[in-house]
């Protein structure tokens, strides 16, 4: 295994545990054995310990949503018929939990927020950038930009409030139950 190669499969491992099992719930020998990666790589690639792994993790979910996102918007000029196709295929992801990845930093946030500043400010910016993504898309359909943008944070919390929804009831209606509402909700 090269070191390149350790480093991937280390960050992979930890982003899928923290997803799951959040930032307390995941331990540093837990990642090491789902990667197989010797243990001095993690200190070798992540200097940082913990702490680093988390925001490179929260930076590959940033990233990874991001792109979803931009890919399922630019299915249709129509802004929610885009958004609608993201959450339907967001949705699919809870027909089994254990195969869940690429979901947002909720459980990070919350754990972490509080206690950790560079972990806070790593989940605020992939907020941040996932509602940039709606607010970009809302504007170039002809929304103003105060109202794309306040648009683009409630449809980022309403997904972020559904993905909880649907975690804790094992069901993905919550979040087609907000796909429904989105063109009401972007009625100019």
């Amino acid at each position: 295994m090269s070191y390149g190669d350790a480093r991937e499969k280390i960050l992979s491992a930890a982003t899928r545990l923290f997803q799951l099992q959040g930032y307390y719930g995941t331990g540093l020998n837990q990642i090491i054995k789902e990667s197989g990666a010797p243990k001095g790589s993690l200190y070798y690639h992540f200097p940082g310990g913990k702490e680093q792994l988390a925001i490179e993790a929260v930076n590959e979910m940033k990233e990874y949503i991001r792109q979803k996102i931009t890919d399922c918007l630019d299915v249709s000029p129509d802004p929610a018929e885009g958004i609608q196709a993201f959450l339907k295929e967001l949705s699919c992801q809870f027909s089994c939990t254990e195969d869940i990845e690429g979901l947002p930093v909720g459980l990070l946030a919350a754990e972490t927020s509080l206690k950790s500043e560079s972990l806070r400010k790593a989940c605020d910016e992939a907020y941040k950038a996932w509602s940039l993504v709606f607010e970009e898309k809302l504007q170039l359909s002809g929304y103003s930009e105060s109202h794309a943008k306040e648009a683009g944070i409630v449809i980022n919390a309403m997904i972020e409030g559904g993905i909880l929804l649907s975690l804790t009831a094992k069901d993905s209606t919550p979040l087609l139950h907000i796909s429904s509402r989105i063109p009401a909700l972007l009625k100019k």
